[in-house]
């Protein structure tokens, strides 16, 4: 009985072990056969590299949890705690703090498919081409002048901007600048700072001169987009008469916000009492404010410039700043940025108030301009180039150069090109089962001329000729281009 027992104690023991073994087995091959399927992700997506190198197309943009996540730059800043919350799980964020390409540190150029940039860094098509696998760059701003955006639409690139931005502040500082021209404030302010002793009218008079009421004046605007309809509704409230300029504009816009508008440039320069810009920077209007436009203002006029620093010939400026020909002008850009008094034309011009590029600024407008962009930058790697952008401004050369329009689209990977959603098989992740995201510490206008008709002069006040003038194209339509910020 007893040897019974032990035979089958035995035989137990054997068939028990017998079955861990092949359970262990099975454990093991199913772990084998995922493992390669992972390993075969990263080479698969190596070979489709090479391809694209190979055709000379930009690769699609790789995401979802069976790849790593997408890099995204800061070009020209620091601080990504804004843009990384709404990021974090589609996309790894650095930051370069960089003023031009060459301090972009290599891994950016070679892995980065998104950037995100303010106006501080330039990329004309030689620096776009430094970038490997860029898809989409987002200009956290209105303005985008700073970028090539036909050579970037050749390349595929993708650029977006924010033409809603800052709309209210740019308004307010332009008002803000109109009106220290018209009552002198800064200059009485620097008066009393330096010790000047102002009591009597005598004194008053001569520290105060040049200043001159508001109501009844002729306001004139160069372009109304967003800012300069903001500018318009803010200047009638003081009393001012508003005119415009804008070629681009559609008819009837002038009778619903009760301006009145004039169809040459000309027409605006000779019956305006301050002259304010409020239009694109672009290859037709670079130094739309020069020696012959100045000569065709009034007499005695103001200037300011909240738009675009190329706008202006500061030179010519200088000059009628000097002569008295323009009482008194008030800059927030520059065509050399960052200004300085210490040097170029401007240094010695009399009546003259220049800020750094900051009327655009506000604790508000700066978060809200950097959720836009970084959503922008989500829309692009969850969504379809540029079919799911909302402010792509070269979407027409992108279309024109469909660099997928030969790629039969049953041989791309579904998780490509930013279809953002699970492999198949994988309902869902379990919680941290993502990497955290990165934050990565890297180190780090163009001139163009127009031919403009010989000077003539006329006297202050004079009718207007009635002559064509040369029209400054804008852009697209669809969002007022006369915006920048």
């Amino acid at each position: 009985m007893e040897g019974l027992l032990g035979t089958l104690t035995n035989r137990f023991q054997f068939l028990t072990s017998n079955v861990i073994l092949i359970k262990l087995k099975q454990y093991i091959f199913e772990v084998l056969k995922h493992s390669l399927n992972f390993l075969m992700l990263p080479i698969l997506h190596f070979l489709l590299l090479l391809f694209c190198v190979y055709v000379g197309i930009r690769p699609p943009i790789m995401n979802g949890p069976m790849h790593p996540r997408p890099l995204v730059a800061l070009l020209d800043g620091r601080d990504c705690t804004v843009e990384m919350p709404i990021l974090k799980d589609v996309a790894t964020v650095a930051f370069c703090d960089a003023q031009s390409t060459q301090e972009i540190h290599e891994k950016v150029l070679n892995e980065a498919v998104g950037a995100l940039m303010y106006h501080t860094i330039t990329l004309m098509r030689e620096d776009l081409e430094k970038f490997k696998a860029l898809r989409i760059i987002v200009r956290i701003g209105s303005g985008y002048d700073n970028i090539d955006i036909k050579s970037a639409g050749e390349l595929g690139i993708a650029v977006c901007n924010m033409p809603a931005a800052s709309v209210e502040e740019t308004a307010d500082s332009t008002l803000c600048h109109i009106l220290t021209l018209y009552r002198r404030t800064t200059w009485l302010h620097q008066a009393l700072r330096e010790g000047t002793r102002v009591q009597s009218v005598e004194q008053i008079r001569e520290v105060a001169s040049g200043a001159a009421r508001i109501r009844g004046e002729t306001l004139g605007l160069i372009g109304l987009g967003r800012v300069g309809q903001a500018v318009a509704l803010r200047a009638k409230a003081f009393g001012f008469n508003v005119i415009f300029y804008d070629p681009y504009l559609a008819d009837g816009v002038e009778r619903s916000l009760g301006l009145q508008r004039v169809t040459t440039l000309q027409d605006l320069l000779f019956h305006s009492d301050c002259v304010s810009l409020h239009c694109s920077l672009n290859e037709h209007n670079h130094h739309l404010i020069n020696d012959f436009t100045i000569k065709q203002m009034r007499q005695g006029a103001f200037l300011v410039n909240t738009a675009r620093g190329g706008l202006v010939d500061e030179k010519a400026l200088a000059q009628a700043l000097k002569e008295g020909r323009i009482r008194g002008a008030a800059l927030d850009v520059h065509e050399t940025e960052p200004f300085s008094f210490s040097q170029g034309p401007l240094k010695d011009a009399p009546n003259l108030i220049c800020t750094p590029h900051a009327a655009w600024y506000s604790e508000q407008a700066s978060l809200e301009m950097r959720e836009e962009a970084a959503r922008e930058i989500r829309r692009a790697v969850t969504g379809r180039i540029p079919d799911s952008l909302k402010n792509c401004v070269n979407k027409e050369f992108l279309t024109q150069n469909n660099h997928w329009a030969g790629v039969d689209p049953a041989t791309v990977h579904p998780e490509l090109n930013g279809a953002y959603r699970y492999p198949p098989g994988v309902v869902s992740l379990p919680a941290g089962g993502l990497p955290p995201p990165v934050e990565g510490i890297v180190p780090s206008a163009v001139p163009i001329t127009h031919t403009l008709p010989s000077a003539v002069t006329h006297p202050p006040h004079a009718p207007s000729p009635g002559q064509n003038t040369v029209k400054p194209p804008e852009g697209d339509r669809e969002q007022h281009p006369n915006d920048q910020l």
